[in-house]
């Protein structure tokens, strides 16, 4: 077991320095005593090193666990994260509650939590591999750089009770951390300011994240120059420091094996030769053996802060020992104020806004709900942000709190807007539709101002678009009204007793006109008027068949909610879609034949195109079991009440992915196998997540269909059940699902592949 027999020369290594450290240490204090009787004072200095920095939490623990008495922290990128919430007064255990309860995979993304978004973005969220904005007339390539607008939220909340400490000295414990100078490559130390701010810069990994502008100057990543600050706690007055370091070094020649390690063995020449000097000053060192995970291993948060546990209790009978010693020939540490500030909230009297161009300040108000010479908490203060940036209409929204002379604060909110439009591209592929590229073009304020105009075209084996028209009223933009059309062809195959039985070019056309009311970002109530026309032309002929055209209208009332912590794989939340509504006049032109003959008394087949209701529901909800494991229920509903025309206006069983109008999705068969006016649906689904992106999916369903009759009444159910399981992996195009699943009643094992995400 090579990683243990690292871990145990490590920590010999460890403990033998400790040891020449010690017997110096304590020559070194019996003749302090007899010169002056000033307490050491210890620092702590925690590496960056991104996923792999939340080990430092276990030494932190068993700092805390042996009563040492810290007096500096520093710290570099995720280092100075945990460092700066040590420093401000948080407990270890209570860094650890933060860090394990956190969904790193969206605190490091550049996609806001869907919760954030209003009900009229969600659906068109995140729903592109590559988004073009247009500046300076032209469509700009993306940078490839993420914003992350929850990250800094986050921060504001966490380092809330710090807020008016604008010297970072001034700290439960003094701190300060490193950032690079982008223009002189040079190492700075930032020790003062917003603390916000100061960490978003200590953190912005080039190519990563953007560069951040703090105090007039541009920073990325501190550990490109100096990953393990151990030099600014000796300058700070540290006379011992404790140095936690995440960092594997370089890479050994045999792991070197392709460009891109060459090119990152190069970028860590510095930083490395840095370290070796750095190490030098700890007076105890810990190296952490973190070969197993790299520096993005998010989903692993929780084993490597195990990890960093284990570590921490190994060395804690010499941290206690130091501890004890130290309190012996000194006595207790003096009482300081390590308890952080209690402040959950703050009178804000006065604002500023600063980065408006194409929107205006009583716009970004109303959005956000905001009003001076109140009372604001962290959290009010992130939902009015969140109101805000859920309009689509900003890239990243930041305040800092100003303490006045008045014991209130002014917030002053630095605001960077998104361009007006975006093109956007992405390519969908499953068994269904076949391959396509999917292409939109939005645009805000083109027609009129508070809108948004969007087409969206599907080319490849079917043919489809889509164009709306969203306008929004009132102060705080919660009513709106939409106009959309939507034109397409589809090819359908047709079954009989889950054998196919033939194939339908199917053309559809869809006007639709109504008016909405959403509530909390989260849900939505409309009202409005569909016309609907189609085309049947049948490919490959069937036993029974028809061709021709038919349109109706339908009114009808809905209802959406949505609270999905994400669009992609979500881990928490619940999506409801509820509608019912009257179909009306109905003008078919069709010609009905059975085995290629025509039927000439079409009053036999019983078909009657009349009125009828039509209801239908889609309920998802998810929740997570553990920090891998995501449990849902799905629940599908589709009723026609007294509808007598059979095929034209059923719903269509099968599939995996919703890809057309009056689906029910079915693990076990593939799409449209089965045609109902009547249908329950339920399945249950257990996702694990493997690593960041790799997810395996197993789902059972169950369905009864054809239980209420032309007639209204209800009739015997026929009975559907069938299972899936799904490897999943999430990467730039959108998720990958290659799934086999089975049916009890067709008795038949199935492939089924879905890349990205449906028109």
């Amino acid at each position: 077991m090579p990683g243990k027999n690292n871990f145990l020369l490590t920590y010999d290594l460890l403990y033998l320095q400790y040891m020449k450290r010690w017997v110096l240490f304590i020559g070194w204090m019996c003749c302090g005593l007899f010169v002056c009787a000033q307490r050491p004072k210890i620092a702590v200095t925690l590496s960056g090193g991104g996923a792999k920095g939340l080990a430092h939490i276990g030494i932190l623990k068993a700092i805390d666990s042996a009563g040492l008495d810290v007096s500096y922290v520093t710290g570099t990128s995720m280092g100075a994260i945990i460092g700066a919430l040590y420093a401000s007064g948080y407990s270890a255990d209570s860094i650890e509650k933060i860090a394990r309860s956190t969904d790193w995979d969206l605190l490091l993304s550049n996609s806001a939590s869907l919760r954030s978004l209003s009900m009229n973005e969600k659906d068109e969220y995140y729903k592109y591999a590559v988004e073009l904005p247009w500046q300076n007339n032209g469509f700009r390539l993306p940078s490839g750089l993420l914003e992350s607008q929850e990250l800094w939220l986050r921060f504001n909340e966490y380092f809330f009770p710090v807020y008016h400490i604008k010297d970072f000295n001034k700290l439960s414990k003094a701190f300060k951390c490193v950032a690079t100078d982008v223009s002189s490559g040079e190492a700075v130390v930032l020790d003062s300011g917003e603390l916000v701010t100061a960490l978003r810069a200590s953190m912005a990994i080039p190519s990563v994240f953007t560069a951040v502008n703090y105090n007039g100057r541009k920073f990325i990543d501190g550990g490109i120059v100096r990953n393990f600050p151990v030099v600014d706690a000796k300058n700070m007055g540290a006379d011992m420091v404790i140095g936690s370091n995440v960092a594997g070094g370089l890479l050994s020649k045999e792991k070197i094996t392709n460009v891109f390690q060459v090119l990152l063995q190069v970028a860590f020449f510095r930083e490395n030769e840095d370290a070796v000097k750095e190490k030098k000053l700890c007076y105890v060192y810990v190296q952490h053996d973190l070969e197993n995970f790299t520096m993005g291993s998010f989903a692993s948060s929780g084993d490597i802060i195990n990890e960093g546990v284990k570590l921490g209790d190994s060395i804690y009978p010499a941290l206690k020992k130091m501890a004890d010693s130290i309190n012996a020939l000194y006595g207790p540490p003096k009482t300081r104020n390590n308890v952080l500030p209690f402040s959950d909230s703050v009178f804000i009297t006065d604002y500023e806004i600063h980065g408006l161009h194409k929107t205006n300040e009583p716009f970004i108000l109303h959005r956000m709900q905001f009003q001076k010479n109140k009372w604001y908490s962290a959290a009010s203060l992130n939902e009015c942000i969140r109101r805000a940036f859920g309009t689509r209409y900003y890239n990243k929204i930041t305040y800092s709190l100003l303490p006045d002379a008045l014991n209130g604060c002014k917030i002053v909110f630095d605001v960077e807007e998104n361009p007006l439009t975006f093109a956007k591209i992405g390519i969908h592929y499953n068994s269904f539709t076949g391959v396509s590229l999917i292409a939109n073009l939005t645009s805000r304020n083109f027609l009129t101002p508070y809108s948004r105009s969007l087409i969206t075209v599907n080319v490849g084996e079917n043919l489809r678009i889509r164009a709306e028209h969203l306008q929004t009223f009132g102060k705080i933009k919660t009513f709106s009204a939409s106009a959309s059309m939507q034109a397409e062809t589809l090819k359908f195959t047709t079954y009989n007793n889950f054998a196919k039985d033939g194939l339908y070019n199917r053309g559809y056309f869809l006007l639709d006109l109504n008016a909405r009311v959403t509530l909390k970002r989260k849900m939505l109530f409309a009202l409005g008027t569909r016309f609907e026309a189609f085309h049947y032309k049948p490919d490959i002929t069937s036993k029974f068949e028809f061709r021709g055209n038919n349109h109706l209208f339908n009114s009808y009332i809905a209802f959406r909610l949505n609270t999905l912590s994400n669009s992609i794989y979500p881990k928490r939340g619940t999506k409801l879609d509820f509608e019912a509504g009257y179909v009306f006049s109905q003008d078919p032109n069709l010609q009905f034949y059975y085995q290629g003959n025509p039927v000439t008394n079409v009053d036999s087949l019983g078909f009657s195109f009349n009125n009828f209701i039509r209801t239908n529901l889609n309920y998802e909800h998810y929740y997570p079991i553990s920090s891998r494991l995501t449990f849902s229920t799905h629940i599908q509903a589709g009723l026609n009440f007294n509808q007598k025309e059979s095929y034209l206006n059923n719903y269509f069983i099968g599939g995996l992915s919703h890809t057309f109008r009056r689906q029910v999705t079915f693990s076990g068969l593939q799409e449209g196998t089965v045609s109902t006016s009547s249908v329950a649906a339920l399945r249950f689904d257990f996702r694990y997540q493997f690593y960041n992106n790799l997810y395996l999916s197993a789902n059972a369903n169950g369905a009864y269909y054809d239980f209420v009759g032309s007639n209204k009444n209800l009739h015997n159910p026929n009975f559907l059940s069938g299972y899936a399981l799904t490897m999943g992996y999430n990467f730039i195009l959108g998720p990958l699902e290659i799934s086999a699943m089975y049916c009890d009643q067709s008795k038949k094992l199935l492939p089924y592949i879905n890349l990205g995400i449906p028109f």
